[in-house]
């Protein structure tokens, strides 16, 4: 008996392998292209110098932050909601969810629209150099315009995964990705008749990139076999209220969460910019492609809460716990394999975006070596995190883990890397270590959070069942 056990759940196992890679790998895959976008960006703005590089680095962090709070809602809103739906079979209520969430992504964009607009009044308050300043309010003046077809796409991304069918994302994201150097190039520098807009070029080349990719998402949606049947945008024209609030009550701790998670990165980027033009442009380099890598955990986080939420929806508890068990070997396997790669390569991966042989952009490249090897180590913290979190999405469990990173990554991770930078002098290293402490505890806590909800979902289970045989029971007793 014990040898067929152990032999279904091996079984088992492979299924939800299987299943969690349909969705992690095209996921990934979307995500590495998604996030190779403004690391095009930043390679390009290396090729006008090293203060245009950390110029452009505040307005990149600036304008993730806010689009990060946008999707953080969208995603663990509408993007669980829809995926215990399709679970559930009840593809109406999918499509009432698309539509309410492109309604939210329209309604959160004009505020953070406007901030972004202000922001080159904000900068000098917070103690940047004017000239980096009036570089970045010109960026951020033509990007700006991409915000809310960004922040449409991705929620599309998200609710052709709930419906199992992430590839649609993977292609639009790519050939977006490959437009998106040359449009920067002709911007840039001018050519085809349009004028040389320096990094302003950048911004415009890329917000032209996400309408690109908005519309051409809505398009396959409509039109491909895989969704046209399920008629995903029939509600678009209605306003459903109760959905609309779901998804807000819902993702509105995830919109906290990944904005304060963000915001944390963009002080540390204000912070470094306090301590010097080449600590900013190695902490750019360094975060930038760190941020390439993680896009691998991210997308089989997102798998995580899709496969979490069909479980639920599907009403399979111990599904749930195998999905996650299954994304989490695959995501911690994968950031020690990176962690071994910034080590051994760090120098090479820094000279990637900037000139070594030019002797002013020196100090930048020796910054970027030492917190590339630093940005290895928090790969593996943040991959924790990532299926922690995507776990809890999937069940609907938001504004713990929204308590939880905030205390943390503003608490340890802000608080101990401003001390350890500022305080105790240790300067870009300080707050590297401030970033490598706050998903390290954050995702052993998350972890331990789901499987604790989760324990509790099976005993409520349980005890329905339970009460639903008795009320039989009775009625048979009677008859």
């Amino acid at each position: 008996m014990e040898q067929i056990t152990s032999t279904e759940f091996k079984s088992e196992l492979l299924t939800e392998a299987r299943a969690s890679l349909g969705l992690a790998v095209p996921l990934a895959v979307a995500q590495v292209a998604q996030s190779s976008i403004p690391v095009v960006n930043s390679v390009m703005m290396g090729l006008l110098g090293t203060q245009n590089l950390a110029a452009g680095a505040l307005g990149a962090i600036t304008f993730i932050t806010l689009l990060a709070a946008g999707v953080g809602i969208l995603s663990a809103g509408g993007g669980a909601l829809a995926a215990e739906a399709f679970g559930a079979k009840d593809i109406d209520r999918v499509c009432r969810i698309t539509a309410q969430g492109l309604w939210l992504a329209a309604a959160m964009s004009l505020p953070s629209m406007l901030v972004l607009w202000n922001c080159d009044s904000i900068l000098p308050l917070l103690g940047q150099e004017e000239s980096n300043v009036v570089l970045t309010g010109s960026y951020l003046h033509a990007l700006v315009w991409g915000l809310p077809a960004a922040i449409g796409f991705l929620y599309l991304k998200e609710v052709a995964a709930a419906i199992n069918f992430p590839q649609f994302g993977t292609v639009i994201i790519v050939v977006s990705l490959l437009l998106n150097g040359p449009a920067n190039y002709v911007l840039m520098f001018g050519f085809l008749g349009f004028p040389a807009l320096g990094l302003a070029g950048i911004g415009w080349g890329t917000t032209l990139i996400y309408w690109v990719s908005f519309l051409a998402s809505v398009s396959m949606i409509y039109l491909h076999p895989k969704s046209r049947d399920y008629k995903l945008f029939r509600y678009v024209h209605q306003f459903d209220k109760e959905i609309f609030v779901k998804i807000i009550q819902i993702g509105w701790p995830m919109g906290i969460e990944s904005g304060m998670v963000m915001g944390q990165f963009t002080i540390m980027a204000w912070l470094m910019g306090k301590l010097g033009t080449a600590t900013l442009a190695g902490h750019e380099i360094a975060s930038q492609i760190s941020d390439i890598f993680l896009t691998i955990p991210t997308g089989i986080s997102y798998a995580t809460m899709t496969r979490v939420g069909q479980m639920m929806g599907e009403k399979n508890h111990q599904g749930a716990i195998k999905a996650v068990f299954v994304n989490f070997a695959f995501s911690l396997l994968f950031a020690l394999f990176v962690a071994l790669g910034f080590e051994l390569f760090s120098s090479s991966l820094a000279a990637l975006y900037l000139d070594i042989n030019n002797p002013d952009n020196a100090v930048a490249i020796i910054r970027a070596t030492s917190f590339l090897k630093l940005a290895g180590v928090s790969i593996i913290f943040y991959s924790i995190r990532f299926i922690g979190l995507g776990a809890l999405l999937g069940l609907q469990d938001t504004r713990v883990p929204m308590l939880i990173n905030i205390l943390i990554f503003w608490g340890v991770g802000m608080g101990g890397g401003y001390l350890m930078a500022i305080t105790l002098g240790w300067g870009g290293i300080g707050l590297w270590y401030g970033i490598i402490l706050a998903p390290a505890i954050s995702g052993i806590i998350l972890m331990v959070r789901f499987y604790l909800v989760n324990l509790g979902k099976i005993a409520d289970s349980e005890k329905a069942t339970e009460h639903s045989l008795s009320v039989i029971f009775a009625k048979e007793e009677k008859l």
